[in-house]
Parts: C-alpha cells; structure tokens; sequence
C-alpha cells in the first residue's frame, strides 16, 4: 500500500496594514447612492405636471394637468371633450406610463384608439353602468397607484347619482397618491372637490383648402378657466384637435362631395 500524502500546513499571512481613506468634504457631499437618486427623479417627475399633448389646455395649467387634483373637463356634445381625454391617454401610455380610463359613457373604440397612438398594453378600460360606481372604482384605480385614471361620463344626463363626499373622496386619494384624476363630464358634477375645472365651448370646424373641396382638419374649440385653487384669473385659449383618418366614422369610400357647399362629408366620432 502507499503511504499517504502529507497535506501541507497552512500557515495564516499577516494582514496588510488598513489605512483610513477619507474624501474632501466638497467630493463627499456630492456623492450620493443610488437608491437615493432614483427616489429623487420619483420624487420630481410627481411634482410635474402631466402634459396633456394639446397646446391650449396645458398653456391653461401652466404645463400640463396638475398631480396629486382632480380636473374636470366641461363640455356638452361636439366640444372635442372625448377627444381631449383621448389624447391625454395617448400622451400618458406613449411616455411609457399606465392610464386607466373608467369609461361610464361607453365611447371608446379601441381600434380607433389603438390607430390614433394610445398603447392598449397600457390602458385599464373599465364600463361601470352609473356614477356611485364610477366612483367608487375611479377611487380604487388611484389607491392601486395608477398615476391617471380618466373617468369618462358620456352624454347627458348622466346616470345614477352620487354624495359630495364621493367626490372628496376621489380628490383626496389623488391629492395622498399624487395621482391625476381627469373627469369629462357634460356638465358640473364634482362640486368643490375640483381642484381645476375647464370648460370647453361648442366646438367648430377646422378646414383647410385643397383644390375642387375643403378638408376637414381637426375641430376647434375654445377652453375656459373656469376654476382653479390658488388662481383666481381666469384665462382663455383656443384649442386645435386634429382628427387623423382613424377618428372618422364613415370609411374612406363612403365619402361623397357636396356640390352645394364643396364640403367633405364626415361624420366625426
């Protein structure tokens, strides 16, 4: 039999003498970890307001919607009222971000939606049938830390009812969660829970000449302040929806040219 290796005996090394590094105070205070820097960015991006893509509503607010409010959006039929929640979502999904859109009106097409730039991957569509639960899931959306939930009321009268302090509810959950609660509604409903209130008046028309017709841009509606906490102006301006061939109803070979008027007949969604 052989004889048995013998294992050599390790022996400890002595440490390397350790020698206290200290950074100048101008190069430590700039220093910060990263968990720290990203909670900062949050921090700010929270603290922006959300644009919106449409000129004359974020010339409006100053920027964009104000987080941590509820906004309401007034306007009757043909105002661009849904139009302007849409764009919004489309603003909102193709930053990257989540929307959900409580759609009690029951307006939305989602390949209309999907053509004009809004990302379904990112859309919650909710279709509650009144307005307590309509609340009451817009209240919901915004404690599970949707940074938008657009509550749509469709056309009048709205259905069902619902207490002042529904809406409280809402506006104080969006105000905790700094979340943006965007609410289209035919008429006043939020009461004073509204941090801003925008009203948008009967809407035209945008036409362009081209050749034998004139082409239906976009509609053009004029947006009013009509109320916001901390500002007493109330301001004005126009604002410009372009509708691209997707927010059309009739497809494209039922057009026909009026030869009274030499106008494009659409009928818009």
């Amino acid at each position: 039999m052989g004889t048995a290796q013998q294992i050599p005996e390790l022996k400890p090394t002595k440490a390397l003498p350790t020698r206290d590094f200290e950074l100048p105070d101008e190069l430590r205070n700039s220093l910060h970890r990263a968990s720290d820097l990203i909670r900062k960015r949050r921090m700010e991006l929270r603290e922006d307001p959300l644009p919106t893509s449409l000129a004359g509503l974020d010339h409006l607010l100053g920027g964009g919607l104000p987080r941590g409010e509820l906004v309401e959006l007034v306007g009757r039929g043909s105002c661009g009222r849904f139009a302007a929640l849409l764009a919004t979502l489309r603003a909102v999904t193709g930053a990257g971000e989540v929307a959900a859109l409580v759609d009690q009106g029951a307006q939305l097409d989602p390949q209309t939606a999907a053509e004009i730039g809004v990302d379904l991957e990112r859309l919650l569509w909710l279709r509650p049938q009144n307005l307590g639960d309509s609340l009451a899931a817009t209240e919901l959306l915004v404690h599970t830390g949707f940074p938008l939930v657009v509550l749509d009321l469709g056309l009048p009268p709205v259905r069902g009812r619902a207490p002042l302090a529904a809406w409280l509810r809402v506006a104080r959950n969006a105000a905790t969660h700094q979340a943006v609660v965007l609410v289209g509604s035919p008429y006043r409903l939020s009461g004073c829970a509204a941090g801003v209130v925008v009203a948008a008046g009967r809407g035209r028309g945008d036409w362009s000449s081209g050749g034998a017709f004139r082409l239906l841009n976009g509609l053009r509606a004029w947006l009013h302040l009509a109320r916001r906490i901390g500002h007493p102006d109330h301001e004005t301006a126009p604002n410009v929806l372009t509708l691209p061939e997707a927010a059309f109803a009739l497809p494209e070979p039922s057009l026909k040219p009026d030869s009274r008027k030499g106008e494009r007949n659409v009928t818009a969604l």
